[in-house]
């Protein structure tokens, strides 16, 4: 398949899945979706791919949702606005639901969207200097469907701090809540990848895709079909409020949204 804004190399049994907005962190619309979503849909037939690690080009992971394109789905109608949030929470499913085993190659900005693409993940590393956030509260947003696989990475009880302050995390603390395996210095991550690429390949190819179904299995509740619209309806609904209106305007126009009270 060709793709505008992926890049899918393979070397021997390794995929890398290079995201290619490089201009805009890698902020993704319905294209870089629907791309995503086909890509990983493509590599879950592959039995000639045992890892599908997952990067971004340029200086960022991913900074998420493309603002404006979030600003459009919230004017959209509610039906259209829940379709849209959909295919983002399909994308993510199709990643955490892929047979091989997936690497998040972090570096930069991981927010939003971008943090949960880490979070679906099944191993994350992270150089030094990347900063993780869910920052949907700031624009008047929520991180809806990201949630199940934020909260599957770092529990409920730290979700509770991050979602409600959108705090920038640095790696070493995303590494003490959870969400990443292991921290190094950008100079050695590819090197610290290629060591997780090797361990991985020392194990059998269908005992691993057992085992992640086994992990879906035990771990408290599977990811269905009724919690991705559960999600989907309710990013759609925050989408179309006024405060989430207020929040992307005032972002997209350099202002201060309306909550930021000016402390006399």
């Amino acid at each position: 398949m060709s793709y505008e804004f992926l890049q899918l190399e393979q070397h021997a049994e390794v995929a890398t899945v290079w995201i290619n907005r490089a201009e805009l962190h890698n902020a993704f619309n319905t294209q870089v979706i629907e791309e995503l979503d086909a890509c990983f849909t493509a590599l879950n037939t592959r039995d000639d791919i045992r890892v599908v690690i997952l990067a971004g080009r340029g200086k960022s992971f991913s900074a998420g949702a493309d603002l404006n394109w979030m600003k459009q789905a919230g004017e959209a109608s509610t039906s259209e606005n829940e379709a849209d949030a959909l295919k983002l929470a399909k994308m993510l499913q199709a990643l955490a639901n892929l047979k091989q085993p997936t690497i998040a190659r972090v570096h930069g900005i991981a927010f939003g969207g971008g943090m949960g693409l880490a979070s679906a993940c099944d191993i994350c590393i992270a150089s030094t200097d990347v900063k993780f956030a869910t920052s949907e509260v700031r624009l008047g947003l929520a991180p809806s469907t990201i949630s199940p696989y934020v909260i599957r990475a770092i529990g409920a009880r730290q979700a509770s701090r991050y979602f409600l302050t959108a705090e920038r995390i640095s790696a070493e603390q995303a590494e003490k809540i959870g969400l990443v395996h292991e921290v190094c210095s950008p100079e050695q991550l590819d090197a610290k990848v290629n060591e997780i690429v090797q361990a991985i390949l020392l194990g059998g190819p269908e005992a691993q895709a057992s085992s992640k179904q086994l992990i879906r299995l035990v771990d408290q509740q599977e990811l269905s079909e009724q919690l991705l619209l559960k999600t989907a309806q309710h990013i759609a609904q925050v989408r179309q409020g006024s405060e989430a209106k207020n929040g992307l305007n005032a972002f997209l126009n350099k202002q201060s949204p309306s909550w930021i009270k000016t402390v006399a």
